[in-house]
């Protein structure tokens, strides 16, 4: 990947050689060695349950996985090893996918399997790679016994024991680092980097308190991997077992343990995109073209067009076509004979001799399987034919309608018109008055809960609703939690201002004051999956392939599922972020992104369906899924509007801490109302015309399984907490397909937010933050297809490193466009971010630094300094897909008050 910096060869004069090289020479040493000898590969080995054996192979990417059954039982799982024979050791080394879910272990040994002793047991600073020593004992049988205090996954690579003979560390040791061959010590953060099944060796020195400098390779010690990918022997050396990357440390105790700084292993796979899944490994290539990610493909007329190079990893026959403006074919590659291993190119005959987009689109086909495509995409444009003031990328053609120019593979910046209340472009309704409540004497939350039960009770009428509870003007005190559990409420006031309708959150209890919907996700039919066909769908698209569209149809709802594997977190550098400074880290482990979408169109074997994808859909990284789902759980038609809320807080509690820094005291109390509103399990809702004071985290929170929600003309004042960790984001985004509109808050950190794996589309637009603690931003771990659009206010869409946990890349595919303030925008490795028409100060990101100089791009910035003439892309969107009503629809609208 681009931005990793690997140590220069000077630095690292390794041993690297391969495990057949390493047969020889090496075994044979270590085996004179016999500290070093593993004294149960190859043993025989029991458990609980799982396959015990993939403990003592010798091979670091098998594993031994007790059943969820067996954890469960007793939250004990357990691994019982027979040596053969009665043997002395009194060192043994493991390594587990996580630390997290173990309560403590015990090693036991035994002569009968019958009566067993305890060697070691330790129950506190636990890691995934646990290295025990005790005095030594003499035994046949071996036990491992792991009490868990979470039932979550276990696997445990590689079960080492050894007869150490290392000596004690000098008593004056003060320092020990690792250091190359030549004797170099390695700068904090260095990086080895090995090819999957390669090998290096680890060197260990110390410094006395005298200042000379000792080897320690014959010293006690202990080497730490920190993950499954890579394993180390107790003389060091390092084994790469998988793509991935490994923190490795050292440990020598004197008067107390002395650790090395962070090493880096870092594990590649040159053939890791070889096997048959992958059918063919391609390539464009021009002379004249950017053939990145996030970079438009673009040559100008009467050039040559571009070459596709396949090199195929099964056998079969290829067919293609140049396709013009998604219609017209220019070109055809007639059915070719696929080899595999044997390159095959195409270049179509001909110039690029009109404008407009083009896509070259291949079909594979293998014997008894279904049809495979690939496809790449370019643009031709006379650079004199973008109007002045307008993006190169997303400008407005001669029919008034917009031009996106995306990259090779077709990634585009995102039609976001989609989202919002019913889909976009609908006026939100005035839903007449059902119950009517008015202030009372002491708390009020269970005659407004009544209120709401009792319009819940009535039928739903044709247009969805039920009916409108009026809270009438005055203060009403908020001692609990207000909740909405059926579809077709909403709940009014009449006024924020102080004559209006107050919810007052009473009391120290921190809490919800509305819930909206139960917590429940939707329900996959497992049974439908269906997988994508398309080696690559490009963000941007509605459109793409599947094995078989037979049980699918016109409004079937689906989740379009991209998954993320091992390899994809690999190449973006998530498994390598380094630890906070002073502090540590959690990489990122796979995860999936669940596009939430209802069928259009279906048309052979493509699917189309109601809303961009907001990311690519990547073979190589695992590619794609569909599946049909139920929603009955997630209510619907359902609002809170035109009132005011305020929370008790005690003024007496203050602070100065502001997330890393300090500011001026301020109100800290944390013991009150937290968020207004929180939708839950909803789709088609609404907050508008709120105001709020004094909460400490959210005004509007838009859960995971939020969908298709307005969220406008609100204001937000004054907000009393902490200033840090999860505290004071406004508007929190979780959900897809969610809109945003004309919001104005202060005080707040993260006023615009958008959580962690977040599956966009999701707009904010026309808002303002001002008296900012830090910034609007996708918050952490890759959340796709944001809009900030006419924002004024400080945003950051960047790697954030090891902030908070581990954030690394917060954002991709976002998009920010005639934004004001100060603005961050990287491109994070396989995506792009998009940076349009921004007036304000261009701000670095966190990375690089001096702690971590590896490099990072800027994402596309254009028109830098002055706003695009096209003055908001949602609005020209919305209008280009359903026309000026639906512009008029997303208006302010006059406030109702009664029914």
């Amino acid at each position: 990947m681009g931005w990793r910096k690997k140590v220069s060869a000077s630095l690292i004069v390794l041993m690297i050689c391969s495990q057949a090289a390493m047969a020889g020479g090496k075994q044979a040493a270590d085996a004179a060695a016999a500290g070093d000898v593993n004294l149960v590969v190859g043993s025989t080995a029991t458990a609980s349950s799982g396959s015990a054996a993939n403990a003592v192979d010798g091979k670091g990417e098998t594993v031994w996985q007790p059943s969820a059954a067996d954890r469960k039982d007793d939250m004990n799982v357990w691994l019982s090893i027979d040596l053969g024979k009665e043997e002395t050791f009194n060192k043994v080394m493991f390594n587990l996918n996580r630390a997290d879910n173990l309560k403590d272990y015990q090693l036991l040994y035994s002569n009968d399997q019958t009566n067993w002793d305890e060697a070691f047991s330790k129950n506190k600073d636990l890691s995934a790679s646990e290295t025990a020593s005790f005095e030594a004992v003499s035994a046949r049988y071996l036990k491992l016994s792991l009490n868990l205090s979470k039932d979550l996954n276990v696997q445990l690579s590689e079960l080492s024991v050894y007869n150490s003979t290392e000596a004690p560390a000098p008593a004056d040791l003060q320092r020990i680092y690792f250091t190359d061959a030549a004797g170099k010590e390695y700068p904090n953060n260095s990086e080895i980097r090995l090819n999957k099944g390669e090998e290096a060796e680890l060197f260990l020195k110390g410094e006395l308190k005298s200042g000379s400098v000792v080897d320690l390779s014959e010293v006690a010690k202990t080497f730490k991997s920190s993950t499954m990918d890579v394993s180390v022997s107790p003389s060091g050396t390092v084994t790469a077992n998988q793509v991935g990357a490994s923190l490795m440390q050292a440990v020598v105790h004197t008067t107390e343990d002395l650790k090395t700084s962070d090493l880096w292993v870092v594990v590649d796979d040159p053939a890791a995109f070889q096997g048959e899944a992958y059918v063919v490994n391609s390539k464009l290539t021009h002379p004249r073209m950017k053939t990145e990610i996030g970079q438009p493909a673009v040559i100008e007329p009467q050039d040559v067009y571009p070459t596709v190079s396949l090199t195929p990893t099964v056998n079969g026959n290829v067919t293609g076509e140049l396709i013009y403006n998604g219609n017209k074919t220019i070109d055809a590659l007639p059915k070719t004979a696929l080899t595999k291993g044997e390159a095959v190119e195409w270049t179509p005959v001909g110039k690029a001799d009109q404008q407009g987009s083009y896509q070259l689109r291949l079909t594979v086909e293998q014997s008894g399987k279904e049809p495979v495509y690939e496809s790449y995409y370019f643009t031709v444009l006379d650079p004199k034919s973008v109007p002045a003031g307008q993006s190169p990328i997303a400008f407005l053609g001669k029919d008034g309608k917009m031009v996106y120019v995306g990259d090779y593979r077709g990634n585009q910046i995102l039609d976001f018109s989609n989202v919002g209340y019913m889909g976009g472009g609908v006026k939100i309704p005035n839903v007449p008055v059902k119950a009517t409540v008015s202030p009372g004497d002491g708390d009020d939350t269970a005659r407004i809960q009544a209120a709401i039960d009792e319009v819940a009770r009535l039928p739903l009428g044709k247009d969805g609703f039920r009916g409108t509870v009026l809270l009438k003007k005055g203060r009403y005190d908020v001692g609990g939690t207000l909740t909405v559990k059926a579809s077709g409420i909403v709940l009014r006031g009449m006024g924020q201002d102080e004559k209006g309708t107050l919810i007052y959150g009473t009391g120290a209890n921190p809490r919800n004051l509305i819930e909206i919907g139960e917590n429940v996700g939707l329900a996959l039919d497992s049974g439908s999956k269906q997988t994508i066909s398309d080696l690559y769908v490009p963000s941007g698209a509605r459109t793409f392939h599947v094995e078989d569209t037979s049980a699918y149809h016109v409004g079937d709802q689906i989740v379009v599922r991209r998954i993320g594997d091992k390899n994809w977190i690999h190449a973006i550098g998530m498994d390598y972020i380094y630890n906070r400074p002073g502090g540590t880290v959690t990489q990122w482990s796979p995860f999936n992104l669940d596009f939430d979408r209802v069928i259009t169109a279906v048309d052979g074997n493509s699917i189309t369906v109601d809303a961009p994808l907001a990311s690519a859909i990547e073979r190589q990284w695992g590619g794609g899924e569909i599946y049909k789902y139920t929603d009955e759980a997630r209510i619907q038609q359902v609002g809170v509007e035109n009132m005011r809320v305020d929370s008790d807080f005690d003024p007496s509690v203050l602070d100065t801490v502001m997330d890393n820094d300090t500011t001026d005291p301020y109100y800290a109390d944390e013991k009150h109302a937290e968020r207004f509103v929180v939708f839950n399990s909803v789709k088609n809702g609404w907050v508008r015309e709120v105001t709020g004071y004094h909460l400490s985290y959210s005004l509007v929170q838009m859960s995971r399984n939020s969908k298709w929600i307005t969220v406008q003309d609100s204001k937000m004042y004054d907000m009393v907490s902490i200033i840090t960790g999860g505290r004071r984001y406004v508007i929190h985004q979780m959900g897809q397909l969610n809109f945003v509109q004309r919001i104005y808050t202060e005080t707040a950190r993260h006023a615009f937010v958008v959580d962690s794996r977040v599956q966009g589309p999701n707009v904010f637009l026309d808002g303002e933050a001002v008296k900012n603690y830090n910034t609007s931003e996708p918050h952490h771990r890759w959340s796709v297809g944001g809009l900030f659009d006419n924002i004024k206010a400080p945003i950051s869409i960047r790697d954030r490193a090891w902030l908070g946990s581990g954030h690394g890349w917060a954002g991709a595919n976002y998009v920010s466009w005639n934004t004001e303030g100060e603005l961050t925008s990287q491109q994070p490795p396989t995506a792009q971010n998009y940076a349009i028409g921004h007036v304000g100060e261009k701000v670095p990101g966190l990375v690089p630094s001096d702690y971590d100089p590896r490099p990072r791009s800027d994402g596309y910035w254009d028109n830098y300094g002055q706003h695009v003439t096209v003055e908001s892309l949602y609005k020209q969107q919305l209008e280009e897909r359903l026309g000026k009503k639906a512009l008029n629809n997303i208006q302010k609208q006059p406030t109702v008050s009664s029914g």
